[in-house]
């Protein structure tokens, strides 16, 4: 009865969050580019750093800060992700995970007392979410001035998508990220949308509230998971491709399978 109550996105996600880490947690094409991630996590957050994420999932990457000494307040979309997550992170100091949509923050700043250090995204959270701009406002209102957000949002522009789309003969799934508008997605047998966004579009929309630092490709030579579970099986081959990534991944950032958006809170008030 819940499941049909929830929002498009979060009923795809509820669906197949019994299986997610053991389905996505074997693929090595997925764990090359959170190690990508997770380093940049390390570089943009000390240690002690109070977070909050947004669409964090089963708490894979919240877990994984926690064993390295950042403090995650994880949230979500999806109720059934969060009860994992719950229960992964139990007794690990951090908060309890909350369900909540990336969009309506103000959920979230109504059980804070104090500004968060910093926030992140990974993996393409944020494309379940047509319009950034609530988002963005919500983050300006949670991150204290000169915080850190790093957003990991999918690339409209990855070779690697095309290359392994088109050997599949799936032209429409090659050239689905051109696409300005929503896109229809389906997971778990749900249909939701997604919308690619540019990183014009990100730039401006968390303007002037934050700066953009920096972009780093993930994923640049790493495949994307489409090319699973092929590229599991060539451990060697992926080895050399994750080290090319490190090479390419700021000159070559916007043609990453996913592009990571390193944002710094400005001093500018947000109004009500």
């Amino acid at each position: 009865m819940l499941a049909t109550l929830l929002p498009p996105a979060a009923a795809a996600f509820d669906a197949v969050a019994a299986r997610f880490d053991e389905r996505y947690g074997s693929w090595k094409s997925v764990s090359a580019q959170r190690r990508a991630v997770r380093a940049a996590l390390i570089d943009a957050f000390p240690a002690g750093s109070r977070l909050l994420e947004l669409g964090g999932g089963t708490g894979e990457d919240a877990e994984w800060l926690a064993s390295h000494g950042r403090i995650v307040q994880l949230t979500d979309v999806s109720p059934s992700m969060v009860r994992i997550a719950t229960t992964k992170l139990a007794g690990l100091g951090v908060p309890a995970p909350l369900v909540a949509p990336a969009e309506a923050l103000d959920m979230i700043a109504a059980q804070v007392d104090t500004p968060f250090d910093g926030a992140f995204s990974n993996f393409a959270g944020l494309n379940c979410v047509s319009d950034l701009s609530p988002v963005a406002r919500g983050l300006a209102s949670l991150v204290r001035p000169n915080g850190k957000v790093v957003l990991v949002i999918f690339g409209v522009c990855s070779p690697g998508e095309w290359f392994v789309q088109l050997l599949r003969g799936d032209i429409r799934a090659a050239v689905r990220r051109a696409s300005r508008g929503d896109v229809h997605a389906r997971l778990g047998g749900k249909d939701f949308l997604v919308r690619y966004h540019r990183r014009s579009d990100v730039a401006r929309t968390f303007a002037p509230m934050f700066r953009l630092v920096r972009t780093r490709g993930i994923g640049v030579f790493v495949p994307p998971s489409a090319a699973e579970p092929w590229i599991s099986g060539h451990p060697g081959l992926l080895r050399v491709l994750e080290k090319l990534d490190t090479l390419a991944s700021r000159p070559l950032a916007l043609f990453g399978d996913h592009v990571l958006y390193e944002f710094e809170r400005t001093a500018f008030e947000v109004r009500a």
